[in-house]
């Protein structure tokens, strides 16, 4: 049984700065990558941040050089420094982690989300 506990978020103003934490616990085989997504009301869930096991990074367009994804290899956690806020960033943040299977193919856990709220 995987676990992923987030904390961080809250509300901020615009241009202000916040971090989120999240923490998976249990046993995971081999971390394939780890991710931050975003679910705004009424929208889906979108992509905004990946860092693989191997230490590459995608960011999504809206977020490229305002939000910053790294690591905690030894306590396997996984932060997003978000910087300059808008309030389009207003949004539930959730942490996945997709885990390699021992006989192939990949397993994904979330955490419980956070929400994110930036005000004008």
């Amino acid at each position: 049984q995987v676990q992923l506990v987030q904390s961080g978020g809250g509300l901020v103003q615009a241009g202000g700065s916040l971090t989120l934490s999240c923490t998976a616990s249990g046993s995971i085989f081999s971390i394939f990558d780890m991710s931050w997504y975003r679910q705004a009301p009424g929208k889906q869930r979108d992509l905004v941040a990946t860092l693989t096991s191997g230490g590459s990074t995608n960011y999504a367009d809206s977020v490229k050089g305002r939000f910053t994804i790294s690591r905690d290899n030894a306590k396997i956690m996984v932060y997003l420094q978000m910087n300059s806020l808008e309030p389009e960033d207003t949004a539930v943040y959730y942490c996945a982690l997709r885990s390699r299977r021992r006989v192939g193919g990949l397993d994904v856990y979330w955490g419980q989300g956070t929400q994110v709220t930036v005000s004008t």
